[in-house]
């Protein structure tokens, strides 16, 4: 399911909780709600509320860092790929087909992250490169340095590769990472038991019936900025595709 859908129906079984609460209240005998139900209720809940804060801002942060983290990761990658051809044009004309094959490569990369080969049934997919950058990347491997300067200026554009390589396996890795289904389900049964209990001992009016909405509708968008973070190469938070595609600027013919 997408964030929002999920989102929704965070929403939907919180406010289905209030109802299931004001429900119980009227069918419940009355004995059963005295003051000693409600104080252990009261303070079961508030337990389980602030467990609830706990988990929801420290995945949030999590969230939020992850999500820096790859952005951060993908400028990392469009610097190296500007680097990386730096060096090859230091090194010497015959490099020209290579720094050509190097740019024929960006728009698959950008594909295979942003696009449909970045869904998890494709990811085996997807972490490999395109042809154009195995091509290049062999052509790097079969530079045959004159002098002192090429074979330096070759270490560090098979480094630079390299780590280019491996930011981008990073990258698929992390994109496909997420909350675990039977954690995210506890959580939002937590949600919902807090929602039965706002119910249980208070009748609904106006009021307090816009107040649980707006409550509901702040712990459910909580829960759609954790999911959209964790998703940064799609959706509505996506991370943008520009600092690859603008790299490298076409080579003069």
């Amino acid at each position: 399911m997408s964030p929002i859908s999920i989102s929704v129906l965070t929403f939907v079984l919180m406010l289905g909780g209030a109802v299931l609460g004001s429900k119980l209240r009227h069918s419940l005998p009355e004995h059963h709600l005295d003051s000693d139900a409600k104080d252990i209720v009261r303070l079961g809940t508030g337990l389980v509320a602030t467990i609830s804060a706990l988990v929801l801002g420290l995945l949030i942060n999590s969230a939020s860092s992850s999500y820096e983290a790859q952005r951060g990761a993908v400028r990392q990658m469009a610097a190296n790929i500007i680097l990386l051809d730096q060096l090859l044009e230091r090194y010497g004309p015959e490099t020209q087909p290579v720094r050509q094959l190097l740019r024929g490569g960006i728009d698959p990369l950008v594909t295979q992250l942003w696009g449909s080969m970045a869904g998890p049934g494709n990811q085996a997919i997807a972490t490999e490169p395109s042809g154009n950058a195995s091509r290049a990347y062999i052509a790097m491997h079969d530079l045959l340095p004159q002098n002192d300067t090429q074979r330096s200026i070759k270490a560090q554009v098979l480094q630079t590769a390299t780590d280019i390589q491996k930011s981008r396996l990073m990258l698929f890795e992390r994109a496909h990472t997420g909350i675990p289904v039977p954690f995210l389900a506890i959580l939002i049964f937590w949600l919902t038991i807090i929602f039965v209990s706002f119910c249980l001992f208070s009748p609904l009016n106006p009021t307090s019936a816009v107040a649980l909405m707006f409550i509901a509708l702040s712990a459910s968008a909580a829960i759609f900025l954790i999911l959209e973070m964790g998703q940064p190469f799609s959706g509505l938070m996506q991370i943008s595709s520009q600092a690859l595609r603008t790299a490298l600027v076409p080579l003069a013919p």
